[in-house]
């Protein structure tokens, strides 16, 4: 059984810092874990961890976005960035310098690390978002497919459904949660990908992320915007996907799925 965690930390150091990356690795022995938000160039972050090999994309600007891979498995090779010729023209920054994607291929498939670019408060990017980033990133993914099965893991930074957000009346027009990022993730479904933990958890309530305001996490006021993709043909092999609410450390939690082959 392959166990893959995912988990955007919003800060490696400050993780580490706090005793809750060892705790975590201690408590869930990943096979191969996934960041996002890391904030840390390699180097940057003292790490312990001699029995995984890192993967680092970090971003150009200091103490900024950033994603890396963990894994105790020898990656067949490593890909950075999206392999695309767009020219984003961003005036908050261009995220194919900002270490969004990681791609690492393994012998039954590839798996990716996405940090999605969040769309702002005033929804300054939600263009972006909608226009260019989610377009290209459905592309690269399906590019990949032809190769072999995908797996997709990481915070796309959007909650899909009502279901998965504690207060969708109020938040229609609210990053995250708008319908041009909610499309973003359905097209992602239409184009075969199974949203695991929705596939086996149908109708659970369950959250991956809250706000640092009004007691969110004490009082569950959460957004699931964390998640794991894979492609259709590996549905088979698909055994658990999980959320792990208690494992403290970052405004987000990890999500897991395991994989038998």
């Amino acid at each position: 059984m392959l166990r893959i965690f995912s988990w955007n930390v919003n800060g490696l150091r400050a993780v580490i810092r706090k005793g809750a990356l060892t705790r975590f690795i201690d408590e869930c022995q990943p096979d191969i874990l996934c960041l996002q938000e890391t904030k840390a160039k390699q180097g940057q972050a003292e790490i312990d961890l001699p029995e995984y090999e890192e993967l680092w994309n970090s971003a150009k600007r200091p103490g900024y976005a950033g994603t890396a891979i963990f894994t105790k498995i020898k990656p067949l090779s490593v890909r950075y960035d999206l392999p695309t010729e767009v020219e984003f023209a961003d005036q908050f920054g261009d995220p194919l310098t900002e270490g969004r994607v990681l791609t690492a291929e393994f012998e039954k498939f590839f798996l990716v690390s996405v940090y999605t670019p969040n769309s702002k408060n005033a929804l300054e990017r939600l263009g972006l978002r909608e226009k260019i980033w989610d377009p290209e990133f459905l592309k690269y993914l399906k590019l990949l497919e032809e190769t072999k099965p995908v797996v997709v893991c990481g915070d796309f930074n959007a909650a899909h459904e009502e279901v998965d957000i504690a207060r969708p009346k109020t938040n229609h027009h609210s990053a995250g949660f708008t319908d041009e990022e909610r499309q973003g993730i359905t097209n992602l479904i239409t184009a075969g990908f199974i949203d695991t933990f929705r596939f086996l958890n149908p109708d659970s309530v369950r959250y991956t992320w809250w706000s640092h305001w009004g007691h969110a996490r004490e009082n569950n006021v959460g957004w699931r915007i964390d998640y794991f993709f894979i492609s259709k043909s590996l549905e088979k092999n698909l055994k658990s996907a999980e959320i792990y609410e208690n494992i403290l450390g970052s405004d987000h939690c990890p999500v897991s799925i395991e994989l038998e082959f």
